[in-house]
């Protein structure tokens, strides 16, 4: 629908003065409305009169915006999509809605095997997906696996892949962590996870946004945070290639103990990496070298 833009401004006016952040309501009309915020920051600088396309009515924009304001409910679920890297990911309450910093765990990856893309690898805890999109994505002749406890999640995850890759040449697993994989242990040259990392007792302390709307099975990491951690990084010495990495995401406050956990399982070469913020956010291992590895096969999917 054609509007004014004057219009525009002015419902956006109203819809701050109920409450909310002015970020959150124009990334809604962005993403629902179809006004970018650069188009709309020129509309309030300099252009009132000009007219704007809107994809949805200013009631419908209106509603989904009261939705948020009083129940909490996340912006990225009541428009069903959300921006991450260079994707426009589906997103539901099956799956956390993929985080910036997340975004990181992939550049780090992209750049540690720039060189030679992995025959093989996998992302433990896919979720939404939205790691084994990327990855697809950039290394389109690679075996992907990608692993989820959750059904739900892998419907997700399969649609993301379908409609974002289609060609895609990764293969979904229902079930905990490595042990769907168990036929190709030995043979992942990159394994990436973002498992749930908080400690139990701090989940009821989370944003409303958060605690009430995303599945608490991807937020939860036990007692202290590190059960799944422990799961993904004890598995990893014997599921890697010779000389194969392992990435991945934890709690701001747990590298030392992520760390660790990857000398004690026998990993190598572990360093910590930070986040936009300087914060020690992930944690990199290598499987050490053996002296005669397997060859791998990167040319038939599955295999």
């Amino acid at each position: 629908m054609e509007l004014g833009s004057a219009a525009l401004l002015a419902w956006r006016g109203v819809q701050l003065a109920k409450g909310g952040q002015s970020s959150s309501l124009d990334w809604l009309i962005d993403l629902a409305g179809g006004v970018s915020r650069n188009v709309l920051q020129r509309l309030l600088l300099d252009a009132p009169h000009a007219m704007v396309s809107l994809h949805l009515p200013l009631d419908e924009l209106e509603q989904l915006w009261e939705r948020h304001l009083a129940f909490d409910e996340p912006l990225q679920h009541l428009v069903g999509r959300c921006p991450w890297r260079d994707l426009l990911l589906e997103v539901s309450p099956a799956a956390l809605i993929p985080r910036q910093e997340t975004e990181l765990l992939v550049d780090l990856a992209l750049s540690l095997l720039e060189r030679e893309p992995p025959c093989r690898w996998a992302d433990l805890g896919t979720g939404s997906g939205a790691m084994a999109v990327s990855l697809s994505r950039a290394w389109p002749h690679s075996t992907g696996h990608a692993v989820d406890l959750s059904g739900a999640a892998l419907g997700l995850a399969e649609r993301n892949l379908v409609s974002l890759s289609p060609h895609h040449r990764c293969l979904l697993h229902q079930g905990s962590w490595w042990d769907p994989l168990k036929p190709w242990w030995g043979s992942f040259d990159l394994v990436v996870s973002n498992p749930p990392y908080i400690p139990h007792s701090l989940v009821a302390d989370l944003d409303a946004v958060v605690r009430d709307h995303e599945p608490h099975l991807a937020l939860s990491g036990g007692e202290d945070g590190l059960d799944s951690l422990r799961a993904v990084i004890s598995g990893a010495a014997q599921a890697l290639s010779s000389g194969g990495l392992l990435l991945i995401e934890h709690h701001h406050d747990q590298s030392d103990s992520v760390l660790q956990l990857m000398q004690e399982s026998g990993l190598v070469q572990i360093s910590a990496a930070s986040d936009l913020e300087g914060v020690k956010r992930f944690a990199i291992g290598r499987s050490p070298l053996q002296s005669s590895p397997p060859p791998g096969n990167c040319n038939v999917a599955g295999a």
